[in-house]
Protein backbone atom coordinates (compact mmCIF):
# COMPACT_ATOMS: atom_id res chain seq x y z
CA UNK A 1 0.00 0.00 0.00
CA UNK A 2 2.05 2.93 -1.21
CA UNK A 3 -0.43 6.21 -2.16
CA UNK A 4 0.38 9.74 -0.96
CA UNK A 5 -3.07 10.16 0.51
CA UNK A 6 -2.74 7.13 2.70
CA UNK A 7 -0.28 7.12 5.65
CA UNK A 8 0.69 3.96 7.45
CA UNK A 9 1.19 4.09 10.93
CA UNK A 10 1.80 0.28 11.66
CA UNK A 11 1.26 -2.79 9.84
CA UNK A 12 1.45 -6.29 11.60
CA UNK A 13 1.28 -9.79 10.38
CA UNK A 14 -1.30 -11.32 12.23
CA UNK A 15 -1.69 -15.18 11.19
CA UNK A 16 0.04 -16.95 8.11
CA UNK A 17 -0.93 -19.95 6.25
CA UNK A 18 -3.06 -20.23 3.44
CA UNK A 19 -4.15 -16.97 3.59
CA UNK A 20 -2.16 -13.98 5.13
CA UNK A 21 -3.96 -11.57 7.67
CA UNK A 22 -1.90 -8.56 7.88
CA UNK A 23 -3.13 -5.68 10.59
CA UNK A 24 -3.00 -1.85 9.34
CA UNK A 25 -3.02 1.16 11.70
CA UNK A 26 -4.00 4.08 9.06
CA UNK A 27 -5.20 7.19 8.16
CA UNK A 28 -6.02 8.96 5.22
CA UNK A 29 -7.14 11.94 3.21
CA UNK A 30 -10.68 13.00 3.49
CA UNK A 31 -12.84 14.77 0.84
CA UNK A 32 -12.33 17.70 2.07
CA UNK A 33 -8.93 17.43 1.96
CA UNK A 34 -8.48 17.94 5.79
CA UNK A 35 -6.87 14.07 7.57
CA UNK A 36 -8.64 11.69 9.12
CA UNK A 37 -7.69 10.36 13.09
CA UNK A 38 -6.02 7.28 13.53
CA UNK A 39 -8.50 4.74 12.29
CA UNK A 40 -9.00 1.49 14.09
CA UNK A 41 -7.05 -1.06 13.63
CA UNK A 42 -8.45 -2.71 9.98
CA UNK A 43 -7.68 -6.24 9.15
CA UNK A 44 -6.58 -7.04 5.55
CA UNK A 45 -6.62 -10.42 4.50
CA UNK A 46 -4.13 -11.69 1.42
CA UNK A 47 -4.56 -14.37 -0.55
CA UNK A 48 -3.45 -13.19 -3.89
CA UNK A 49 -4.71 -12.55 -7.23
CA UNK A 50 -7.06 -15.51 -9.13
CA UNK A 51 -8.78 -16.07 -12.00
CA UNK A 52 -12.34 -17.53 -12.81
CA UNK A 53 -12.95 -19.00 -16.58
CA UNK A 54 -16.78 -19.66 -17.87
CA UNK A 55 -16.18 -22.43 -20.67
CA UNK A 56 -18.68 -21.92 -23.56
CA UNK A 57 -19.29 -24.12 -26.37
CA UNK A 58 -21.12 -22.36 -29.14
CA UNK A 59 -21.57 -25.08 -31.22
CA UNK A 60 -24.14 -26.47 -28.67
CA UNK A 61 -25.20 -23.56 -26.65
CA UNK A 62 -23.51 -25.43 -23.34
CA UNK A 63 -21.60 -24.02 -20.98
CA UNK A 64 -19.45 -26.25 -18.60
CA UNK A 65 -19.55 -25.63 -14.65
CA UNK A 66 -18.38 -27.29 -11.83
CA UNK A 67 -19.26 -28.14 -8.04
CA UNK A 68 -17.60 -28.78 -5.54
CA UNK A 69 -17.48 -28.05 -1.17
CA UNK A 70 -16.62 -25.06 0.14
CA UNK A 71 -16.11 -24.74 3.75
CA UNK A 72 -16.81 -20.81 3.70
CA UNK A 73 -19.98 -20.93 2.78
CA UNK A 74 -21.12 -23.95 4.78
CA UNK A 75 -19.64 -22.01 7.78
CA UNK A 76 -22.15 -19.24 7.09
CA UNK A 77 -24.92 -21.33 7.05
CA UNK A 78 -25.37 -21.66 3.14
CA UNK A 79 -24.94 -24.30 0.55
CA UNK A 80 -21.83 -26.62 1.40
CA UNK A 81 -21.67 -27.31 -2.37
CA UNK A 82 -21.46 -25.02 -5.31
CA UNK A 83 -21.98 -24.43 -8.88
CA UNK A 84 -19.38 -22.37 -9.89
CA UNK A 85 -17.35 -21.76 -12.89
CA UNK A 86 -13.53 -22.76 -13.35
CA UNK A 87 -11.18 -21.43 -11.24
CA UNK A 88 -7.99 -21.19 -9.17
CA UNK A 89 -4.79 -18.62 -7.90
CA UNK A 90 -2.46 -17.42 -10.06
CA UNK A 91 1.07 -19.06 -9.64
CA UNK A 92 4.50 -17.44 -9.26
CA UNK A 93 5.24 -16.34 -13.37
CA UNK A 94 1.68 -17.14 -14.18
CA UNK A 95 -0.19 -14.78 -16.47
CA UNK A 96 -4.01 -14.95 -15.68
CA UNK A 97 -4.06 -16.48 -19.55
CA UNK A 98 -2.18 -19.10 -18.41
CA UNK A 99 -4.10 -20.15 -15.38
CA UNK A 100 -7.17 -19.86 -17.23
CA UNK A 101 -6.24 -22.67 -19.46
CA UNK A 102 -4.08 -24.69 -16.51
CA UNK A 103 -7.36 -24.83 -14.57
CA UNK A 104 -9.85 -25.53 -17.07
CA UNK A 105 -7.67 -28.60 -18.00
CA UNK A 106 -7.57 -29.39 -14.18
CA UNK A 107 -10.89 -28.93 -13.03
CA UNK A 108 -13.18 -29.78 -16.58
CA UNK A 109 -10.98 -31.69 -18.46
CA UNK A 110 -10.85 -28.89 -21.54
CA UNK A 111 -9.35 -27.51 -23.66
CA UNK A 112 -9.57 -23.48 -24.18
CA UNK A 113 -9.77 -22.81 -27.98
CA UNK A 114 -10.41 -18.87 -27.93
CA UNK A 115 -10.49 -16.63 -25.09
CA UNK A 116 -11.78 -13.70 -24.22
CA UNK A 117 -11.47 -11.24 -21.52
CA UNK A 118 -14.56 -10.05 -19.18
CA UNK A 119 -13.73 -7.99 -16.37
CA UNK A 120 -10.83 -7.58 -13.04
CA UNK A 121 -12.95 -7.51 -9.92
CA UNK A 122 -12.07 -6.93 -6.45
CA UNK A 123 -14.09 -10.09 -3.96
CA UNK A 124 -14.11 -8.22 -0.93
CA UNK A 125 -12.09 -5.07 -1.19
CA UNK A 126 -13.22 -3.87 2.18
CA UNK A 127 -10.75 -6.39 3.72
CA UNK A 128 -9.37 -8.51 0.87
CA UNK A 129 -7.06 -8.01 -1.61
CA UNK A 130 -7.83 -10.45 -3.70
CA UNK A 131 -8.50 -9.46 -7.20
CA UNK A 132 -9.98 -11.73 -9.86
CA UNK A 133 -9.61 -11.89 -13.54
CA UNK A 134 -12.47 -13.26 -15.43
CA UNK A 135 -12.64 -14.78 -19.13
CA UNK A 136 -14.85 -16.27 -21.16
CA UNK A 137 -12.93 -19.84 -23.27
CA UNK A 138 -14.18 -21.75 -26.09
CA UNK A 139 -14.08 -25.31 -25.22
CA UNK A 140 -16.50 -28.38 -26.71
CA UNK A 141 -18.22 -29.71 -24.17
CA UNK A 142 -18.48 -33.78 -25.51
CA UNK A 143 -17.57 -36.41 -23.80
CA UNK A 144 -16.29 -35.03 -20.85
CA UNK A 145 -15.52 -36.93 -17.77
CA UNK A 146 -17.95 -36.41 -14.64
CA UNK A 147 -15.46 -35.62 -12.28
CA UNK A 148 -12.25 -33.90 -11.72
CA UNK A 149 -9.23 -31.69 -9.81
CA UNK A 150 -6.33 -33.25 -8.57
CA UNK A 151 -5.82 -35.49 -5.66
CA UNK A 152 -3.18 -33.87 -4.09
CA UNK A 153 -4.69 -30.15 -4.27
CA UNK A 154 -7.68 -32.17 -2.16
CA UNK A 155 -9.61 -31.53 -4.68
CA UNK A 156 -13.25 -33.44 -5.73
CA UNK A 157 -15.19 -31.83 -8.37
CA UNK A 158 -18.19 -32.71 -10.45
CA UNK A 159 -18.23 -31.41 -13.52
CA UNK A 160 -21.41 -30.01 -15.20
CA UNK A 161 -22.94 -29.45 -18.44
CA UNK A 162 -25.35 -27.37 -19.09
CA UNK A 163 -27.35 -25.65 -21.77
CA UNK A 164 -26.54 -21.97 -21.42
CA UNK A 165 -30.31 -21.13 -21.40
CA UNK A 166 -30.30 -23.50 -17.69
CA UNK A 167 -27.05 -21.84 -16.62
CA UNK A 168 -28.88 -18.24 -16.92
CA UNK A 169 -31.80 -19.23 -15.47
CA UNK A 170 -30.01 -20.84 -12.12
CA UNK A 171 -28.86 -17.44 -12.05
CA UNK A 172 -31.99 -15.25 -12.16
CA UNK A 173 -33.49 -17.93 -9.49
CA UNK A 174 -30.61 -17.02 -6.98
CA UNK A 175 -28.84 -20.52 -7.57
CA UNK A 176 -25.82 -19.25 -8.10
CA UNK A 177 -24.62 -18.25 -4.76
CA UNK A 178 -20.90 -16.82 -5.63
CA UNK A 179 -19.96 -13.71 -7.31
CA UNK A 180 -17.71 -15.05 -10.18
CA UNK A 181 -20.09 -17.23 -11.71
CA UNK A 182 -22.68 -14.80 -11.05
CA UNK A 183 -20.75 -12.10 -13.22
CA UNK A 184 -19.36 -14.57 -15.91
CA UNK A 185 -22.74 -16.00 -16.81
CA UNK A 186 -24.54 -12.38 -16.89
CA UNK A 187 -21.86 -11.28 -19.16
CA UNK A 188 -22.54 -14.30 -21.21
CA UNK A 189 -26.05 -13.41 -21.36
CA UNK A 190 -25.95 -9.95 -22.82
CA UNK A 191 -22.80 -11.36 -25.08
CA UNK A 192 -23.48 -14.63 -26.06
CA UNK A 193 -24.96 -13.64 -29.63
CA UNK A 194 -22.09 -11.49 -30.41
CA UNK A 195 -19.56 -13.89 -29.25
CA UNK A 196 -20.96 -16.81 -30.75
CA UNK A 197 -21.19 -15.38 -34.79
CA UNK A 198 -17.48 -14.21 -33.78
CA UNK A 199 -16.33 -17.69 -32.65
CA UNK A 200 -18.14 -19.57 -35.18
CA UNK A 201 -17.48 -17.15 -37.88
CA UNK A 202 -13.76 -17.72 -37.39
CA UNK A 203 -14.05 -21.23 -37.96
Amino acid sequence: MNHPDIEIVDRKTAYKGFLTVEVYRLRHKKFDGTWTDVLPPREVCDRGPAVGVLLYDPDREAVVMIEQFRVGSAAAGGPAWMTEIVAGMVGAGETPEEVARRESMEEAGCAIREIEPICDYYVSPGAFTEVVSVFCGRVDSRGLAATGGLEEEHEDIRILVLPVDDAIRMMDENRLRNSVAIIAVGWLARHRDSLRERWLGAD
